[in-house]
């Protein structure tokens, strides 16, 4: 039993850790808004869905040596640090783009299609993955929670306990950013917020190259 009680501590700092990376502002939390806002409760929630599976494939990848081989590559890093600018850029130029259309702006609440759910979702996935922070924190956690002789119980409690995390976490975005009070303020102000997020990614896209 005490062996078993001295892994705990670092299984709960490093779901600390994990905590503290995903509520810091950033282009995941702000995605999962503007969708929400936009597009619906169902579509936050699935692009919610995809960063946390995305997340999962990080931490997985970590578990299994991903860790020792960009610290052993830093180049690696180097390479998904531009995937990342371009796409950020890429997100800024299509929410920027809003800004300017003369269309009116709609917030929508219907159903979303397997074809928009799977978009949404594949979304959510782009943005962990090429989001060096993402992987530089799974870094941290697994050198915080995960001792060299860790039995593999360990292993899934730190994984699983952030996936929770980030579940209850984007869910709970998606469904506070899609409320009626929420979707007021987007009906009333969308540009206004367009174009803050389309500067955020734009800020977002450089601080990924100062790194």
């Amino acid at each position: 039993m005490d062996i078993v009680q001295s892994y705990w501590p670092g299984i709960f700092l490093s779901c600390a850790t994990y905590a503290i990376a995903a509520m810091s502002p950033g282009p995941a939390m702000m995605a999962t808004m503007g969708a929400a806002m936009e597009s619906g409760r169902k579509a936050g929630f699935v692009l919610g869905l995809g960063i946390v599976a995305s997340s999962m494939f990080w931490g997985l990848l970590s578990v299994f040596g991903l860790s020792t081989l960009l610290l052993t590559y830093p180049g690696a890093v180097w390479f998904i640090q531009i995937f990342g600018c371009i796409y950020l850029l890429y997100l800024a130029y299509k929410t920027l783009r809003s800004v300017v259309s003369s269309s009116e702006l709609k917030v929508s609440s219907s159903d979303l299609s397997s074809k928009d759910a799977l978009s949404f979702f594949l979304h959510g996935c782009a943005l962990n993955i090429t989001n060096p922070k993402a992987i530089m924190t799974w870094i941290a956690i697994i050198s915080l929670g995960l001792a060299p002789d860790a039995p593999i119980w360990v292993v899934f409690a730190v994984i699983g306990g952030t996936m929770i995390f980030a579940f209850v976490f984007y869910s709970s975005i998606a469904f506070l950013f899609s409320t009626q009070k929420m979707v007021n303020l987007y009906a009333k102000a969308g540009r206004w917020i367009d174009g803050f997020m389309g500067l955020f990614f734009i800020y977002a896209a450089f601080a990924l190259l100062r790194h």
